[in-house]
C-alpha cells in the first residue's frame, strides 16, 4: 500500500488522488493514477469540470476528463502486453462501479483498498463476481 500511495502522488485530479498497483506472485505488474489521457490538459492546469458543475462524488463519471487509477493500470498492462489475470489490485480508494466491471473482466481476483468510496453497486458486483475485497 505504501507504493500505491506513492503512485497516487502523481495524480492530476483536483478532487481525489488515487493510486493503483496490480501485483501477481509478489511482482508489480502495472501501476496507475487518476488523470487526463496522454497529451490532454490536466485538471490541475485547466480546472475541474465536475467541480464547476457541482457534481457529487460517485455520480456522472462521464463528466470527467480523467481516467481512474484502476483504468490506467489496466490500460498500461494492455499497452505493455502484460496479463493481469489472477492478480491483486492494491488501491488507495474502493473502486467505482465502472472500474469494478473492468477489473472483473480483466481477471483480477482480489482487491485491497484503504479508503472508502460511495458506490453500493460496485460492492454488489464485486461480491457477485467472487472477488476477494479487503479494507486495510
Amino acid at each position: 500500500m505504501a507504493i500505491t500511495r506513492t503512485v497516487a502522488e502523481r495524480s492530476t485530479c483536483l478532487r481525489r488522488c488515487v493510486g493503483a498497483v496490480v501485483v501477481l506472485d509478489k511482482r508489480i505488474l502495472t501501476t496507475g493514477y487518476n488523470g487526463a489521457p496522454t497529451g490532454l490538459g490536466h485538471c490541475l492546469d485547466i480546472g475541474c469540470l465536475r467541480e464547476q458543475q457541482n457534481v457529487p462524488s460517485g455520480e456522472r463519471h462521464e463528466l470527467c476528463r480523467g481516467l481512474h487509477a484502476e483504468q490506467n493500470a489496466i490500460i498500461q498492462a494492455a499497452l505493455s502486453g502484460v496479463s493481469i489475470k489472477g492478480g491483486t489490485l492494491y488501491t488507495t480508494h474502493f473502486p467505482c462501479v465502472l472500474c469494478a466491471k473492468m477489473l472483473i473482466n480483466a481477471g483480477i481476483k482480489r482487491i485491497v483498498f484503504s479508503d472508502g468510496y460511495p458506490d453500493l453497486l460496485s460492492r454488489e458486483l464485486l461480491t457477485e463476481a467472487g472477488l476477494m475485497v479487503e479494507k486495510i
